[in-house]
């Protein structure tokens, strides 16, 4: 049985429940695990989820997507021993969590994804320069641009003509932080920016309007929409295909992580670690393939398995 609540409009509650009245396994892969983080993540968290459940009938998995803000104050209070999130840890939320545990969290990358800039599909504009969407989405201007873009036809575009429609996440998201880091050289947002609490809204909004761009994960492209290739300072194109993401060859490339309280030299509960280890598998990572994110290279994946130990034999 799979039941979705909402709780306002930013923050999902997924609940992944098991056949409650199943017998206990003779492996105890019983109870419930709980995880609070990326709102971006949520759909990969659910099918994991959902893969466990049926295959551990008896094991109850609660997965809370409000952000990837979330999942350091949950992880800190010991709400979660799983923090899914879209971007790392910053340093205050590291020093918090270490602050209260006396240990740091362990970092897990588990699948790679890319953040792209989006135009109405019958926008013929090729493809733009990071000082030019730094010049459209902020009001600082930190990656050099001399003076705002602010109409379509500053990109040289005859059509479409008029004022630019900026959309994109809401300040909670990992997704809207990382933009910010990396796209705007670490400036501040335009305040006529529309923000949503999901990617899948900012591209509905952008497929419904000529007139906007937008900013979302690669996972959440639809016909309405397309994708605009960046261009580098030396005039070189990079498209956000799994190739050009696998090979850290396209600059808004990102990971995708899991935060875990374990302390060291200790166990991971039966439920985190077998969680875990599904996430860390071939048929893991098949799900992150069919969900539209980018698989990880082999040795990466062999590399967050030695970091939880999952090949030691326990």
């Amino acid at each position: 049985m799979i039941a979705v609540l909402r709780r306002g409009l930013t923050a999902w509650l997924l609940v992944v429940a098991g056949l409650w009245g199943a017998p206990a396994s003779a492996d105890h892969h019983v109870g419930t695990l709980d995880t609070v983080g990326s709102d971006t993540m949520a759909g990969l968290m659910l099918r994991w989820g959902e893969l466990l459940s049926q295959r551990y009938p008896g094991l109850r998995v609660q997965l809370q997507a409000a952000g990837s803000a979330s999942a350091p104050p949950a992880l800190t209070a010991g709400t979660t021993l799983l923090g899914p999130m879209s971007r790392p840890m910053d340093d205050e939320e590291r020093a918090a969590f270490v602050e209260r545990h006396g240990y740091p969290p362990r970092e897990v990358v588990v699948a790679l994804d890319a953040l792209v800039v989006v135009v109405n599909r019958h926008n013929p504009l090729k493809s733009l320069s990071q000082r030019e969407f730094d010049a459209i989405f902020s009001e600082t201007r930190r990656c050099g641009a001399e003076r705002a873009i602010q109409r379509w036809e500053a990109l040289g575009l005859a059509s479409p003509a008029g004022p630019i429609v900026m959309h994109g996440r809401n300040a909670v998201s990992g997704t809207h932080g990382l933009f910010r880091r990396e796209g705007l050289c670490g400036g501040s947002f335009r305040p006529d920016v529309n923000e949503y609490p999901g990617s899948a809204a900012v591209v509905e909004a952008v497929a419904g309007d000529p007139l906007a761009i937008g900013y979302a994960g690669l996972n959440h492209l639809t016909p309405g929409v397309r994708a605009v290739p960046l261009r580098d300072t030396e005039g070189r194109i990079h498209r956000p295909d799994p190739l050009a993401v696998r090979g850290d060859d396209y600059p808004l490339a990102r990971a995708l992580r899991i935060y875990v309280n374990q302390p060291p030299g200790t166990s991971l509960p039966v439920a985190e670690r077998t969680f875990l280890e599904l996430v860390l598998s071939a048929e893991g990572q098949a799900i992150v393939e069919e969900l539209g994110f980018v698989s990880l290279p082999t040795a990466t994946l062999a590399r967050q398995r030695r970091i939880l130990e999952l090949d030691d034999g326990a």
